[in-house]
């Protein structure tokens, strides 16, 4: 994937390539995923089982290298063919129920992500549920941030990105920030972002259509068991975007198949109705974080140069200074 790629338009409808894998991925993974119970042995069996799944269907660009820090937070920097490390950079927070995956499960996105951009990711590796429970990875997501900007980056260096669960991290993350008047990252790109920890509007949308993957129903007992014995309203759960407009500006992709698709919108028209800055993108016909599944999805890697003119948008775009001047 070069970065001088022109990034191609949000597909208007599916393709008959991605119902397919719809198809095959209900009547595979769809059932599957019900079946796991939801104990110690079902759980190591969902990390082999979505392990597997990542590493089959993603793709790690050749050249890519991979430096792992240990200390004093957990993760891996992740930089693409001929990327080298500058001013700026991704933080990257990976989703899956806050019990799954890990920073090696998103290497493959995150290479892809750094080829696309130009920019070194950092892949924060963040305690996992059962084991660690609410507000556990929230602490080490927010950890990792503040790590980073003692590594030469200030925070506008920083855009912070993430999928899934992941994507209810950084929201938090954000919002605190906003809350104790701290400097916020230069953007927030979101992949199939969880924002309703009650499965609600997921579950509405799943009366509309059913998401290929998992119900609503399995994929909230994933998520309890991070914030099981925890109150749904307490605010680090339930989030509340009224100081929008402390936040950076936000790119959401979601698939058009997935039921969390009924989150990216929510989220998109609550930040915009508080003064926030959301572009949203839903794309036709494709699945949770269609981006890190390439060999599934060819639109993947079009999502990722999306992303990439986004940034560079942004970054071109006339600071407040300049408009005075011109």
């Amino acid at each position: 994937m070069r970065t001088t790629t022109p990034a191609p338009s949000v597909p208007s409808a599916s393709t008959t390539r991605s119902d397919v894998a719809a198809l095959v991925t209900r009547y595979g993974l769809g059932v599957t995923s019900g079946l796991i119970p939801m104990n110690a042995v079902g759980i190591r069996v969902a990390r082999g089982l979505v392990a597997t799944i990542m590493g089959a269907l993603g793709s790690t660009p050749r050249g890519t290298t991979v430096s792992a820090v240990r200390t004093p937070v957990r993760g891996e920097w992740v930089l693409g063919p001929d990327v080298s490390y500058g001013r700026r950079a991704i933080y990257y927070v990976h989703g899956s129920a806050y019990v799954i995956c890990s920073a090696r499960t998103h290497r493959s996105l995150a290479a892809r992500l750094s080829a696309a951009t130009g920019l070194p990711v950092f892949v924060v590796d963040y305690r996992l549920a059962p084991e660690h429970p609410f507000p556990c990875a929230a602490t080490d997501v927010a950890a990792g941030l503040d790590w980073l900007l003692t590594q030469g980056y200030t925070a506008d260096d920083v855009v912070i990105a993430g999928d899934s669960a992941g994507g209810h991290l950084i929201a938090d993350l954000l919002l605190h920030r906003a809350e104790t008047d701290r400097d916020q990252p230069a953007a927030a790109v979101l992949f199939s972002p969880l924002i309703d920890l009650t499965f609600a509007l997921a579950a509405q949308q799943e009366r509309i259509r059913r998401d290929p993957a998992i119900s609503a129903a399995a994929a909230k007992r994933l998520v309890d068991q991070y914030t099981q014995g925890v109150d749904p309203a307490h605010p680090r759960l339930r989030l509340d975007v009224r100081r929008a407009d402390r936040l950076p500006p936000f790119l959401i992709q979601a698939g058009g198949a997935e039921m969390l698709s009924a989150d990216a919108r929510h989220l998109d028209a609550e930040l915009r109705s508080h003064g926030g800055d959301s572009t949203l993108e839903i794309w036709p016909g494709l699945m949770h974080v269609f981006q890190a599944l390439p060999r599934l999805a060819p639109e993947a890697d079009g999502a990722l140069l999306r992303v990439r003119d986004f940034l560079a948008a942004l970054e071109s775009a006339p600071t407040h200074t300049d408009s005075e001047v011109s």
